[in-house]
């Protein structure tokens, strides 16, 4: 998958990904009641659920700060959900027919930004009751929706690839993920970690290398006028460029063996 090679494919390949994420979306809720409502119940009952967890443990925080980082994760944690298992769901397909195979991934992680953006429609029509107008920093929202879609583009590659050779990578990522969230401001605020006196100066940066945590600190910046940190975003921006990249070039490496290990 290089370059413009790859973005000719994609063009040329249009109508078998339209279909694909149109399958994603049709299985995900599948013999449900409540079909697509669930994309936005789902994150909602997330939040309910750490409200009451935090409000118990006497957790400062404010509804609208959780609500934009339990949605923000749950696209990252739908996309590396659904990418372990994507060639493997398409196993006949990838054995029996040629075409790119990056389109697999690439149609899961945008059924999940489908999902996403629904759910943020639903957050921008919340914010303002909650006490959380619309401000100019929505307009910047668009480019940290486009950088997290390429972040977890970059995971779903990578997942996918490691997931046809390595089978425990689909046991792992649930793991990883629980301990990823821990260590991202996604119920707490970046302050309690950048600038803490209490904590050696270094942590600080390293914290926000987290391409999580650096994208979090700039969904809340565009929707709730909240301050960036006083450290810089660009080493976690950079970071989740840096996955996009890799991932691409691993899936590159790994994608002509596909069909035998299948």
């Amino acid at each position: 998958m290089r370059g413009r090679s790859a973005l000719a494919e994609l063009l040329a390949r249009r109508e078998l990904v339209g279909n694909l994420v149109a399958r994603n979306l049709k299985q995900r809720y599948k013999g449900s009641t409540l079909g697509f409502l669930w994309s936005l119940l789902h994150p909602l009952f997330l939040v309910l659920i750490y409200l009451v967890f935090i409000r118990l443990m006497r957790f400062p925080v404010r509804l609208p700060h959780l609500l934009v980082g339990v949605m923000a994760w749950q696209f990252l944690a739908l996309c590396t959900g659904d990418a372990a298992g994507v060639i493997l769901g398409h196993a006949s397909l990838v054995k029996k027919t040629w075409f790119p195979r990056f389109i697999l991934p690439l149609s899961a992680v945008l059924g999940n930004l489908v999902h996403f953006a629904l759910s943020l429609v639903v957050l921008a029509l919340a914010l303002p009751v909650l006490g959380a107008p619309p401000r100019a920093g929505w307009l910047l929202l668009p480019a940290v929706v486009a950088l997290h879609f390429l972040f977890c583009l970059g995971l779903s590659l990578g997942l996918s690839a490691l997931n046809v050779f390595f089978r425990d990578v689909e046991h792992l990522v649930p793991i990883g993920l629980m301990s990823w969230f821990f260590v991202t401001p996604v119920i707490y605020p970046v302050e309690q970690v950048v600038g803490n006196p209490s904590l050696p100066p270094w942590v600080g940066p390293l914290f926000l290398a987290n391409p999580m945590a650096a994208l979090l600190a700039g969904y809340r910046f565009a929707l709730l006028g909240e301050p960036l940190p006083p450290l810089s975003l660009w080493p976690g921006f950079l970071v989740a460029l840096a996955a996009l990249a890799v991932g691409a070039l691993l899936f590159a490496r790994l994608e002509p063996r596909f069909a035998d290990e299948l």
